[in-house]
């Protein structure tokens, strides 16, 4: 391959097609002897992104009988779920996902139960399954059942919230609209293929019991076939309520690793390292932009005109798997951050692509380190704008519950059109997703949270640390604790206030980055929004400053030794007495 000249001669490899997750559902549902059926079913399978990003989701409803509503309590519920979970951000983790929704869910049906007199008493049980990738995830409230027969073995994965008497078992303690505060039941575990779960409610699993349960999803050949007959044997049993069974097979499951989800280009390598004029994949190289140990950002120019900004791999990690699926999560991450604060990622599928890297929006500017290196000296008023700016990029992060773990003044980019940017996604944190982790904490050392050094995970309070700091930085040129090497172990005393340094600070900013820069977590800002509201009210509403640690608290070890100096010294005082007359 001639990596030199004016232009790359590329081979376009092959990439192989991971398998997708794929079931087989069935469903049947009906009214029995009772006047109407109040149970709802209802699932959704997706293709493409949206399976491997949310999985399929099923579900079952039984209206509370007896209360007005009953029916479009259920309907209500399983509709809202399958539309409203997919609306979630994909960065959330599913139990999260659920929680949102159902809360929100439960919140309307009380208060729309409140207002209409007819609907008084609105309530639903509701039991929801997740499939997605290689796990099952289950919410549930109410007694609508999950069972699952893996193994030879059929287990029932949730539990009934009826009341432990003989003559209340059919009084529920938990139902979505029963009461202002929800409580569900979240479980997860590994699926395997040839599992088969079942979703049903009362009217099914209480006339014909578990072992006829149990025999029938043993046996499944066809969902809907099964489901079918297991309504028809609780009818013929004598059951007198509606009757619904939801039935799904799981045939084949994707490769394990989650990278599987970020498609075939997990098959791709990083380019020969480029010189301006070459061209890939009809992107020409107009220049290096950065460097790092990891990574290279190249300017280029779109077929179309436009200029972007192009982040690969070093050449020489191109057989370092870790650092190739690293990549590819930070371009998954970043494709989800649709604000203007974060460069945007231009949405390239793995065809499109001969190498392993990504294409985002350049933007012509300076980060606020290079600002400083060129001895930039910000005013209380510019300092307090990029905090808000700040604050309300790390509230879109962590709303999406990703940590971003190395906010610091050189990866904040003002652009010439005046937006503050935050850059590179490279060691951010989502839930859920199994980062391929350095040893330790990532990081640079003087903007790292005391916990961080202690093994302590990240937290958004850690961001919000690093965020403090950089204010803190970028008035002074000096760190609250003081410049911390790489593989220091430092001790964090009492932060120095950024007055000694800059007198002109004002009280109430000295006592907001005070608390920022708290080591007890609990004394700094809980959210992002907590610290944009603070900095947004300046003097108006001022922020009042941590209390003093004492040093028994702050470290116990020091202040003991220092103690222990102390007894020795007025022991040996008082010896010097005793021997000299």
């Amino acid at each position: 391959m001639n990596s030199a000249g004016a232009g790359l001669s590329l081979v376009r490899p092959v990439p192989s097609r991971p398998t997708p997750l794929s079931v087989r559902v069935g469903h049947a549902s009906e009214r029995g002897k009772r006047e109407r059926n109040e149970d709802f079913v209802g699932a959704v399978t997706p293709v493409g992104q949206d399976l491997a990003d949310k999985g399929i989701v099923l579900a079952v409803a039984d209206g509370v009988s007896g209360g007005a509503g009953g029916r479009e309590a259920a309907e209500h519920a399983v509709r809202t779920v399958l539309a409203d979970y997919y609306a979630t951000p994909s960065t959330w983790t599913i139990p999260h996902a659920l929680d949102r929704v159902l809360t929100a869910l439960n919140s309307w049906q009380v208060a729309h139960s409140a207002a209409n007199r007819e609907l008084a008493g609105m309530a639903t049980t509701l039991t929801i399954l997740v499939l997605r990738g290689t796990r099952w995830y289950a919410a549930h409230v109410g007694d609508t059942r999950i069972y699952r027969s893996s193994g030879g073995e059929c287990v029932r994965l949730t539990t009934d919230h009826v009341w432990d008497r003989p003559d209340m078992r059919h009084v529920l303690k938990r139902a979505v609209g029963l009461d202002h505060h929800l409580v569900v039941d979240y479980s997860e575990g590994e699926l395997q293929a040839g599992d088969i779960f079942l979703l049903c409610s009362d009217g099914v699993w209480e006339p014909i019991g578990n072992t006829h349960v149990a025999q029938t999803l043993m046996t499944c050949d066809d969902p809907r076939s099964a489901a079918a007959d297991l309504v028809e044997a609780a009818l013929r049993k004598g059951g007198l309520d509606n009757a619904t069974a939801l039935v799904v097979s799981v045939d084949t499951l994707p490769a394990q690793q989650w990278s599987d989800a970020l498609g075939a280009a997990v098959d791709l390598k990083p380019p020969p390292r480029l010189k301006p004029g070459q061209r890939i994949d009809g992107f020409e190289v107009l220049g290096l932009v950065h460097e790092s140990r990891a990574t290279l950002l190249y300017r280029v120019r779109s077929p179309s005109g436009q200029d972007l900004a192009l982040k690969t791999l070093q050449p020489a990690l191109a057989d370092d798997s870790r650092s190739c699926e690293a990549l590819l999560i930070e371009e998954w991450l970043s494709k989800r951050l649709l604000a203007k604060c974060f460069p945007q990622v231009v949405p390239l599928s793995s065809t499109q692509r001969s190498y392993l890297y990504y294409a985002m929006t350049f933007h012509r500017g300076m980060t606020l380190q290079q600002q400083l290196d060129r001895d930039r000296h910000f005013s209380i008023a510019e300092a307090v704008q990029i905090g808000i700016d700040i604050a309300k990029g790390l509230g879109v992060l962590h709303r999406l519950q990703i940590l971003h773990r190395d906010i610091k003044p050189a990866n904040l980019l003002r652009g010439d059109d005046g937006v503050l940017r935050i850059l590179d996604m490279g060691v951010a944190l989502a839930a859920g997703v199994p980062y391929p982790e350095l040893e330790g904490n990532p990081g640079t050392p003087s903007f790292m949270a005391q916990e961080l050094f202690n093994g302590k995970p990240a937290s958004a309070q850690s961001d919000l640390y690093a965020a403090g700091v950089t204010l803190y930085h970028l008035l002074t040129r000096k760190y609250p604790y003081g410049e911390i090497e790489p593989f220091q172990r430092p001790r964090f005393g009492e932060s120095v206030r950024p007055t000694r340094y800059r007198p002109d600070v004002p009280r109430w900013l000295e006592n907001l980055l005070a608390r920022a820069v708290a080591r007890d977590v609990e004394q700094r800002f809980e959210t992002a929004e907590e610290l944009l509201l603070a900095l947004e009210r300046g003097d108006t509403q001022a922020t009042s400053s941590p209390p003093h640690t004492p040093l028994l608290q702050r470290d116990p070890a020091r202040a003991w030794q220092s103690i222990a100096l102390i007894l020795l010294i007025i022991n040996l005082l008082l010896l010097y007495c005793l021997l000299i007359p």
